[in-house]
């Protein structure tokens, strides 16, 4: 109601500007007498507001179903305002100006002119027509599950916007779409690797203690392995669930850091003193090199050694005997980089990608032997990211992986105050 009451209002305000512009200026080229310009201001008035009354029904209540079509609306027009000025013409001259033979030719021109509009209204408008049935049958595809189709733009009116418009949001749609399938394939590969990494530990230890139980194991020594056994199957399965519910923090964008100013030198060594040992159990050389001036970063210090120590397992775990890692970082403008690299077996080129993917694992039956649910990478990816910083791997199959990763440096205040 309010619309139309201001279209009302403008219209008014329209028809007043024009009917004094009109008679302005007819009063000052025709010079007609007072009576002839009286009945012109008349005329014009009651036209012009008996056509805004009759616009203003059509808004309020709509047009009948027969003149629904663009193409009959824009005919309609076409028709009305050729209408609209032949009787306003046809009106005043014969008010003001012509004889009744020229008011008969005039009145017959532009009868011809009303023919030609509505034939130019209807070719005019049947691209335009056509584009809105192309999009009426894309959007119905699409709501059917066909998320390739396309409307076809054939014009390049506003019409041809919203079809190039519908097109784009079909695409975002599409590729929304296949973002969550890879979504749901990464979940039920996350569930089938974890269930087989909770399967396993699960089934060696009721094997253990079910020999135990019925007395099949007896014997003190094989008690003790059992046990000891038992007690590290329990503690991949604490690790594991350690790594399900950081995960989740990750995803959820809940991980909560407490953030420090620190030096990675120290993570480096600890982890150079910590990993050692594995490392020379697999016959492979662990070396770290820092830059000497190498500046203090703000950091979750337990969560950074966190993604330390995943990368360097993880370099152990695929670099074969006699092969070498080597814990390197550096200075790097507005940030400090960090670069685990190994001598390993590499990753295939379709792997590189995808490697910090949940429970994603270039060799699955290798990984599931050697322990993890491919989650470290994962794991360290979000607690990278959450710092402001970057992960990649550049690898070559056969030849090695180098990780990197980035932190912003501490700000000079925070710096000063840690030295």
């Amino acid at each position: 109601m309010t619309s139309t009451l201001n279209m009302a209002l403008a219209g008014l305000a329209a028809l007043l500007a024009l009917c004094a512009l009109v008679t302005a200026l007819t009063a000052a080229i025709l010079n007609p007498t007072a009576s002839d310009l009286a009945a012109l201001v008349a005329y014009l008035t009651l036209s012009g507001g008996g056509s805004i009354a009759l616009g203003l029904v059509a808004v309020r209540f709509g047009l009948p179903r027969w003149a629904m079509s663009l193409r009959v609306r824009l005919a309609l027009i076409s028709t009305m305002t050729a209408l609209l000025a032949l009787f306003n013409v046809a009106v005043t001259a014969a008010l003001m100006f012509l004889s009744p033979h020229d008011l008969g030719l005039l009145a017959g021109l532009l009868g011809f002119s009303v023919g030609i509009s509505v034939f130019v209204a209807f070719t005019l408008s049947e691209p335009t027509a056509r584009s809105i049935r192309g999009l009426a049958i894309a959007a119905e595809r699409i709501s059917e599950g066909d998320l390739e189709t396309r409307a076809p733009v054939q014009s390049r009116d506003e019409v041809g916007e919203l079809a190039e418009a519908f097109n784009a949001m079909a695409g975002k749609l599409q590729a929304g779409m296949a973002r969550e399938r890879e979504m749901e394939e990464a979940r039920r590969e996350l569930i089938s690797a974890v269930s087989h990494d909770l399967r396993t530990p699960l089934s060696s230890i009721r094997a253990m203690i079910e020999s135990m139980y019925d007395g099949v194991v007896s014997d003190p020594e094989t008690v003790r392995r059992y046990l000891a056994t038992s007690m590290s199957e329990i503690d991949r399965l604490s690790r594991l669930v350690d790594d399900l519910f950081e995960l989740s923090q990750i995803a959820a964008g809940s991980l909560k850091l407490h953030m420090e100013t620190a030096l990675l030198q120290d993570l480096i060594s600890d982890t150079l003193e910590s990993m050692s040992a594995q490392a020379i159990t697999h016959k492979l050389r662990l070396e770290g090199v820092v830059d000497e001036e190498l500046p203090p970063v703000r950091m979750d210090t337990q969560r950074v050694q966190r993604v330390i120590y995943n990368l360097v397992q993880n370099a152990i775990r695929h670099t074969p005997p006699d092969g070498s890692i080597h814990i390197r970082a550096r200075d790097a403008g507005a940030e400090v980089r960090v670069e685990v690299e190994d001598t390993g077996e590499g990753i295939p080129g379709g792997d590189v990608d995808r490697v910090f993917e949940r429970s994603y694992r270039v060799d699955a039956s290798r990984s599931r032997e050697s322990g993890g649910a491919g989650l470290g990478l994962s794991i360290a990816k979000g607690i990278v990211e959450a710092h402001g910083g970057r992960i990649w791997v550049e690898s070559a199959l056969h030849r090695g992986s180098a990780f990197t990763f980035t932190l912003p440096k501490a700000s000079p205040q925070t710096a000063v105050s840690h030295a």
